[in-house]
């Protein structure tokens, strides 16, 4: 009886993996659930060898999940991020890829009624408060796991699980433009003024021209991970943003208070470069922008789902850094394929311009989910005890 158990399950939702627990099985009080929640994970530790995290940020996600009391949604989704380094969750932003698991772990554990062949899940985001749409083929009252959907970061190939993004602009600023401009000069400290872009839209990103960093915009995880310098340069000018964002009182406490978002992302035009992970070309002929998305203070090794939607309505946005470096075809296609670095992973966008600014009017992309266990996870009761 030293320890307790909690139930949940073990999901991949698109190229990000999480553990997904039912509001009911945590404790209400917020300090105590995060106490769980990180002894779950084994944080803080960067190796989390005493919990079920992955030692990475992309493998260090929670789901809490529960039946939703709004008329516009079946359920409640709130997403966690959690520290390997710091006892903290950041609960300030959403995952789009941990997003996608949330529909079939509704329909799997019954929250939501299993219609074929394929289930509508509304999904009420709480970090946010904003609606996501989940379609998800279902079969035989349970969501399907096999099918002919490959994205890329992720071997084989899965059922396609639709994410439908639109509702999500000003996700967390309250704009789509933070600032009202589709460009802004940011003064960063040790860095001075860089030319940006502030765009929320599933959550909040700041853009800016890798050329202006002195980088390629091809660059693998490896090659920025493993320079300091450059790792520094880049988390003061995601800081400066955040401050500029208002989502933080000074760009000095944005890591610690808001480590995950708004995400940094930089970009250039189409090229060619090889995917990291097979050595395979990716051409730019089948991309239309290429960009690198920094996710906790290192580089995602793909690319975030809601910095998907993000990305592809800073594309249609005339005037933002991303538009310019867009293909020029891409700018009245419905579809922008961002070239990552694993792969290539594309968003059914759309942009109108408003008597105010831009309107985000269509925002929707494909991902893959699969269950990889449930069960109980066990920890020691004197780790979450006062």
């Amino acid at each position: 009886m030293d320890q307790i158990r909690v139930r949940c399950a073990v999901i991949r939702g698109g190229t990000s993996k999480g553990v997904y627990i039912l509001a009911n099985e945590l404790p209400s009080d917020p300090k105590k659930r995060d106490r769980v929640i990180l002894r779950i994970f084994g944080s803080p530790d960067v190796r989390q060898i005493d919990g079920l995290g992955g030692a990475d940020p992309l493998t260090s996600k929670v789901a809490i999940i529960s039946r939703s009391e709004r008329p516009d949604a079946d359920v409640d989704y709130t997403f966690g991020q959690v520290s390997l380094t710091d006892a903290f969750v950041d609960y300030s932003g959403n995952c789009g890829n941990i997003s996608s698991g949330v529909g079939p772990f509704a329909i799997d554990e019954g929250l939501v009624k299993a219609v074929e062949p394929v289930t509508r899940v509304r999904i009420h985001n709480t970090n946010t408060g904003k609606i996501l749409i989940a379609e998800v083929p279902v079969k035989d009252g349970k969501a399907r796991v096999i099918g002919d959907c490959r994205i890329d970061g992720v071997p084989g190939t899965a059922a396609e699980i639709k994410m439908d993004f639109a509702d999500t602009a000003g996700a967390v600023t309250g704009k789509l433009l933070p600032t009202g401009n589709p460009r802004d000069i940011l003064d960063v400290e040790g860095v001075g003024p860089i030319e940006v872009s502030l765009v929320d839209a599933a959550n909040p990103m700041v853009f800016v021209r890798a050329r202006d960093l002195g980088l390629r915009g091809t660059e693998s995880p490896a090659e920025v991970n493993n320079n300091k310098d450059l790792l520094n340069k880049l988390e003061a000018i995601r800081s400066a943003a955040c401050f500029r964002m208002g989502m933080v009182k000074s760009a000095s406490e944005a890591t610690k208070k808001s480590p995950a978002f708004p995400m940094l992302a930089f970009v250039t035009q189409p090229v060619d470069y090889r995917d990291f992970t097979t050595g395979r070309l990716i051409p730019a002929d089948s991309v239309d922008i290429v960009s690198r998305c920094m996710f906790m203070q290192v580089m995602h090794k793909t690319y975030a789902g809601t910095g998907t939607c993000c990305t592809g309505a800073a594309a249609l946005i005339p005037g933002t850094v991303v538009n310019e470096v867009l293909r020029e075809s891409a700018k009245t296609a419905d579809v922008v394929r961002i070239g990552h670095p694993a792969g290539v992973i594309s968003v059914e966008a759309r942009v109108e311009m408003g008597p105010s600014g831009p309107i985000l009017k269509r925002a929707i992309f494909s991902r893959t989910s699969r269950r990889i266990m449930d069960g109980y996870v066990y920890i020691p009761k004197d780790s979450v005890e006062e």
